[in-house]
């Protein structure tokens, strides 16, 4: 045997070797995916007349097709408090001012990421679409009795007691609305240890067409994936 045909099969053993360990190391990402995260919504126009800032949950599972390319489903609530100056016109009608406001978003929504990972630090893309619930409530605190012990059964039913009171949250209205919406935005990951654990940072869009007033926001979340 020449020195070029060594040669030649010695690339060739080589060459093979190197792509049973590239196939090897491809094969080692999970095919699956979690996350979990907190952070903040920031409200825009429309909705941002009428609601403030306030925290937003996210936790999510998918499927990794491949290291890069990625299927993601969430689920997310977030707060979405009333401005006490957009009650103003609602105590006037009333006419009382003793009436406070609860209003939340909760997401269901199944989304593609396209990641780009280094060693320790990460980028990604991610956006999609899904079902958007926003629901509000006018409620006012009424004195249902004095004098009276509040025991477990009045506190069962959502009674408390205020200075020897029996008071109870009265709901007024309640409103909701259902719509099919969209989002978009990016991340940042670090990476924490060998077996897959990020730190993420991540800004995204949401839009969705509610029912008179659409809900648009930004979402900042901070979390861990896996």
């Amino acid at each position: 045997m020449g020195l070029s045909t060594t040669l030649s099969a010695t690339a060739i053993m080589i060459g093979a070797a190197c792509t049973q360990v590239l196939c090897a190391q491809d094969s080692e990402y999970s095919k699956l995916n979690t996350n979990l995260g907190v952070g903040m919504t920031v409200p825009l126009n429309p909705v941002a007349q009428f609601v403030g800032s306030s925290v937003d949950v996210v936790v999510g599972a998918g499927y990794n097709m491949t290291r890069r390319n990625s299927f993601v489903g969430q689920f997310m609530w977030a707060g979405i408090p009333v401005h006490k100056e957009a009650l103003g016109p609602i105590f006037l009608l009333a006419n009382r001012n003793d009436i406070s406001s609860s209003s939340n978003l909760w997401a269901v929504t199944g989304n593609y990421r396209y990641s780009r990972e280094g060693r320790t630090f990460g980028l990604y893309w991610i956006g999609g679409g899904g079902v958007y619930y926003r629901r509000v409530s006018l409620s006012r605190n009424v004195v249902v009795g004095t004098g009276t012990v509040c025991g477990p059964t009045f506190q069962y039913f959502g009674f408390t007691c205020v200075n020897g009171e029996v008071t109870q949250d009265q709901t007024l209205l309640k409103a909701g609305s259902t719509a099919f919406g969209g989002n978009g935005g990016m991340g940042f990951t670090i990476r924490i240890n060998d077996e897959g654990y990020k730190f993420y940072v991540e800004s995204r869009y949401h839009y969705a067409p509610t029912k008179n007033i659409n809900t648009q926001l930004i979402a900042v979340t901070l979390g861990f994936a896996w």
